[in-house]
C-alpha cells in the first residue's frame, strides 16, 4: 500500500471536529469517469498535480453541499497508484448519507471508464490492504467492511449503487473482497508454533519475573523489528506469558515470552508495555516474581447515594467522583439503587504500593548490577536514597 496524508482541513467536515467510535469501514467509488487523486484531493503536493480547476475538496463551501471521505485511492500524476488519507480515521466523515456516519470510516476508489482490468486490479489490491491496515489499527474484521450499496440495504446509508455497478465486470464482488481482507489478515498475523528443539529454556523466568534487555539485543525475536533504545534503557519488563495453548512459543527458532508490563527503573507502577513475543537469550532477570494485584474494591449503591458522597466516604474526597466515572465506564452521573461501582484505590493505598514497587525494583536492579560485577554503587545509592 502506498499510504500518504493531506488532510482537507479547509473542508467544513474537518471543521466540525467530531469524533466516532470506528466499528467499521465503507467502500465507496467515485461515480465518475476519471482516475485521478488531483481530482479530489488537493492542493497539489508534488505528487498529485495540478487540478487546473481548484474544484478538489479540500476546499470550504458555505452553505452549499459538503461531503467528505477519510481516504481517496487513485492515480497519482506519474500514474502510480496511491491511497490518500483525507481525514483522521476517527474523525465523524460526511460520505454514508445517514447512520453509518458516525461508526464507519469510509473511503472512495477513483473510477475510471469501469472497463479498465489493469487499473481495477490495482486500486483493488490497493484498498485491499488499506482495508487490512484500518482492521489491524481499529481491532476490525473483514466482517466490518461493507460497501455504500450494502449501507443501503441495511438501513444506515443513502440510496447509492457503489460498488456493485463496478465490482462484477472484472470478478469481483464484495464477498470476494472481505475474503481477500481476511486472506491478507491472516498473511500479517504472527505465527506461533509449537517448540520443537529449543535452543535454550525459560530457566528462572515465570509469569510475574521482572527482566531487562542485555546491551547486545538488537530485535524481540528474529521475526520483529528493533528494539527502540529507550525500551531497553528505560525500562524494566514484567513476564505476563510464558505458553500459548498449552505450549511453549518459540520465533525464528527462539523461546520466547510475552512482556505484558514494562516499569521505569527510577520506580513506580507497572504499566502497558510492548506486548511482544520476545527471545529468552535476549533477557537477564532483574527480579523476582512482582506482588498479585489487590483484589479490586466494590460499592453497592444504596438508595440516597451520589457519585460525591461515594467518592468522599470511600476514597477521602468527593473530588475523586471523576475517577469512579472513569473506572466504571459510566456515561452520565446517574446511579442507582443496588448498582455495583468499582472503586479505586484509597490515597494512602496508593502511595504505599507506588513505594513498594519501586523499592522491590530498585532492589532487584542493584542486585542484579552486583552479580554481574558491575559498579553501580551510586546508583544504587540514589535509589536507597529516594525510598528512605
Amino acid at each position: 500500500m502506498n499510504l500518504q496524508k493531506l488532510i482537507f482541513t479547509e473542508n467544513a467536515c474537518y471543521k466540525a471536529g467530531r469524533k466516532i467510535t470506528v466499528k467499521g469501514i465503507m467502500v465507496h467509488s467515485t461515480g465518475a469517469n476519471n482516475p485521478w487523486l488531483k481530482r479530489y484531493v488537493g492542493p497539489d503536493d508534488g505528487k498529485l498535480g495540478k487540478n487546473q480547476y481548484n474544484n478538489h475538496w479540500n476546499t470550504y463551501h458555505p452553505g452549499g453541499r459538503e461531503v467528505c471521505v477519510h481516504g481517496f485511492i487513485g492515480k497519482l500524476a506519474d500514474g502510480s497508484i496511491a491511497t490518500y488519507q483525507t481525514l483522521p480515521w476517527d474523525h465523524r466523515g460526511w460520505h454514508a448519507g445517514g447512520s453509518a456516519n458516525n461508526t464507519h470510516i469510509g473511503f472512495e476508489i477513483c473510477e475510471d471508464g469501469l472497463t479498465d482490468g489493469t487499473y481495477f486490479k490495482k486500486v483493488y489490491l490497493e484498498a485491499v490492504e488499506l482495508c487490512a491496515y484500518l482492521c489491524k489499527q481499529f481491532g476490525l474484521t473483514e466482517k466490518d467492511i461493507i460497501c455504500h450499496s450494502e449501507g443501503y440495504k441495511r438501513g444506515i446509508a443513502s440510496n447509492h449503487g457503489d460498488v456493485m455497478h463496478w465490482f462484477p465486470k472484472h470478478g469481483k464482488s464484495m464477498d470476494t473482497f472481505r475474503a481477500d481482507v481476511k486472506a491478507l489478515l491472516a498473511k500479517d498475523a504472527p505465527t506461533e508454533q509449537p517448540e520443537q528443539t529449543p535452543q535454550v529454556t525459560t530457566g528462572e523466568i515465570t509469569v510475574g519475573t521482572v527482566v531487562q534487555f542485555k546491551d547486545s539485543a538488537e530485535t524481540y525475536n528474529p521475526t520483529t523489528k528493533a528494539i527502540p533504545n529507550w525500551v531497553k534503557k528505560d525500562y524494566n519488563h514484567i513476564v505476563t506469558q510464558t505458553t500459548s495453548k498449552g505450549k511453549p512459543v518459540t520465533k525464528g527458532g527462539k523461546t520466547c515470552v510475552l512482556l505484558g508490563k514494562k516499569v521505569k527503573k527510577s520506580g513506580g507502577d507497572p504499566v502497558a508495555g510492548v506486548n511482544t513475543w520476545t527471545a529468552v537469550d535476549n533477557l537477564t532477570v532483574v527480579g523476582s516474581k512482582t506482588e498479585d494485584p489487590k483484589p479490586q474494591r466494590t460499592y453497592t449503591v444504596k438508595s440516597g447515594d451520589t457519585l460525591w458522597g461515594i467518592a468522599k466516604k470511600e476514597l477521602g474526597s468527593g473530588a475523586r467522583y471523576t475517577e469512579i466515572v472513569q473506572l466504571n465506564g459510566l456515561k452520565t452521573t446517574t446511579i442507582y439503587s443496588g448498582q455495583k461501582l468499582k472503586l479505586p484505590e484509597k490515597q494512602g493505598e496508593q502511595h504505599e504500593r507506588q513505594n513498594q514497587s519501586k523499592s522491590r525494583i530498585c532492589r532487584s536492579h542493584y542486585a542484579d548490577a552486583v552479580d554481574q560485577g558491575t559498579d553501580h554503587r551510586k546508583g544504587a545509592g540514589s535509589d536507597r536514597q529516594e525510598n528512605r
